[in-house]
Order: C-alpha cells, then sequence, then structure tokens
C-alpha cells in the first residue's frame, strides 16, 4: 500500500493500437466522397457532402460535430441502414448494404432493454435470434456478464437496474451480436456525468479484452478524445471532415490522470477551436 501522501500510481487501461490493429478478423472502414441527403417540406436537405475517412482495423474513431451535421447518418451508412447518393462505403472490403449489415453492430443512446426479459435475457437476444437454444445462449452471455462485472445482477428487470448497468448491458448485447465492427451512436449520452465518467472507463477496459473496429458519434469532446485514437471533426450540415486529431495521449486510470494532462488540455482546447 503507498504511503500516506504517496501518489496513487496510474495504470495503463489498454493495449497500445499497434497491438488492437494485429487483431486477425478486424475489418476496416472506408467511405470516400460520400453524400447523402433526403428529402423535406421545405426540399431536398444535404446530411453529408464529400465525406471521405477509414477507420483501420482495431482502431477506435471519434466523431464530433454540432447537431444536425449528419452524424448518425453516418453510422447508418456505415451499417447498411442507407445508400449513399455518391460515393463508396466499405466495410471490410465488401460494399454491399447486406454485407455492411453483416458486419455490424449498432448502438443507440438508448439502451432499448426489452422490459419485460431479465439483465440476462437482454443479453442473450442476439443469440436467440441467430438459432442458438436458449439455456446455450443464456450460458455464453452469463459469462460476458460475469466479465463485466454484472453476473450478480443478471436476474434483475431493466427498472432494477442502474443507468450505468442497463448501459453495460446493452453493450454486452451488442458484443454478443458477434459482429466485428461497432457503431456507437452517443452511448452514454442519457447518462449523468459521474456515470458517463465511469462508463467511459469501462468502455476502454471491455475493448481491450473484447477488441473490435469501432466508430463512435458523440457530441462530448472530451468523451471522445479518452475514448478514441483518432478524432474527426465534422461541419455543420452539411457534414465533411473538418480536420483529424490524432490522440497520443494514453489512457490511464484514474481517468482524471488522463483528461487533466497538459496534452489532453491542449487537444481539447484545439477541438473546441475547431468547432467554434
Amino acid at each position: 500500500m503507498p504511503a500516506k501522501g504517496a501518489p496513487v500510481p496510474t495504470e495503463t487501461l489498454e493495449p497500445t493500437l499497434e497491438r488492437r490493429r494485429s487483431q486477425s478478423g478486424l475489418p476496416s472502414i472506408d467511405l470516400a466522397n460520400v453524400s447523402v441527403g433526403y428529402d423535406h417540406r421545405r426540399g431536398r436537405i444535404e446530411a453529408l457532402s464529400g465525406i471521405s475517412l477509414s477507420v483501420h482495423p482495431g482502431e477506435v474513431l471519434g466523431v464530433v460535430g454540432p447537431s444536425g451535421c449528419g452524424k448518425s447518418t453516418l453510422l447508418e451508412l456505415v451499417c447498411g441502414l442507407q445508400t449513399p447518393d455518391a460515393g463508396d462505403v466499405e466495410v471490410g472490403g465488401q460494399g454491399s448494404p447486406a454485407e455492411r449489415l453483416a458486419r455490424c453492430a449498432l448502438m443507440f443512446q438508448r439502451d432499448l432493454l426489452f422490459p419485460w426479459r431479465t439483465a440476462l435475457d437482454n443479453a442473450a437476444l442476439p443469440l436467440e435470434l441467430a438459432g442458438r437454444r436458449r439455456g446455450r445462449a443464456r450460458a455464453e452471455a452469463r459469462k460476458l456478464l460475469r466479465r463485466f462485472d454484472l453476473a450478480e445482477f443478471e436476474a434483475l428487470l431493466p427498472d432494477q437496474l442502474s443507468g450505468g448497468m442497463r448501459q453495460r448491458v446493452a453493450f454486452v448485447r451488442t458484443l454478443l451480436a458477434h459482429k466485428p465492427v461497432l457503431a456507437l451512436d452517443e452511448p452514454f449520452a442519457s447518462l449523468d456525468a459521474i456515470t458517463r465518467a465511469q462508463m467511459q472507463e469501462w468502455l476502454v477496459g471491455a475493448l481491450a479484452t473484447q477488441p473490435r473496429t469501432v466508430l463512435l458519434v458523440t457530441h462530448d469532446i472530451e468523451e471522445a478524445l479518452f475514448l478514441c485514437d483518432r478524432v474527426l471533426v465534422v461541419s455543420p450540415r452539411p457534414g465533411s471532415v473538418r480536420a483529424e486529431l490524432q490522440v497520443p495521449t494514453p489512457r490511464l486510470l484514474p481517468r482524471a490522470d488522463t483528461v487533466t494532462s497538459t496534452d489532453f488540455s491542449a487537444l481539447r482546447a484545439r477541438a473546441i477551436e475547431l468547432l467554434a
């Protein structure tokens, strides 16, 4: 135990990006000069214009921008739920909507747990939908719930869980879809500040043990810089990439050691400047 008054040692929270990139079977995400819009009673609305980006295998890429800049549309394009008006979208080298959808799991900011199913049965749902027998699906879900400190809550219904627990169950359910790409649409936006910070630490640790290629959209600059390897700043609608920020700061526990560091503060200030 450290002596009284001694600094608490920090702990690196995840393996390096190079190590995560080396994970076999993880695909890349590639968008080339993509534009998409939709019809509105006031005329055509352009959501994204000429946007290009790449997410390397095993990388966590963040996208920040103002409301209405097309961030959620971007995720839907990647997951094959929309098709671009122009440009190309590929996941793992495959461009058809069905192939993209087969590789992606999309997690929304609302947990969308079924209120009549326990935490265990909510987590096991994608396995059951894939044809796994209920007993085997529950056994696999139980292992992952245990890994993410939810074992003692598996029999509870969603309304008996805290907000952070519900989000963890939703994330476990997303992982159990066994898709190599995660598309995260502001997954912690509905949580209070303290729980949100705890969930950010938890997510980095979860991705260290369950690597995925990740595209995260968020309004929270600090969240993006803490969770991601790179962050793209997107312009107001129609969204296009305004700047790319490399995130060299190692993620440390406690989280405060990262977000209060000089390098992190400078990067946050730069992101705020780009969004102004």
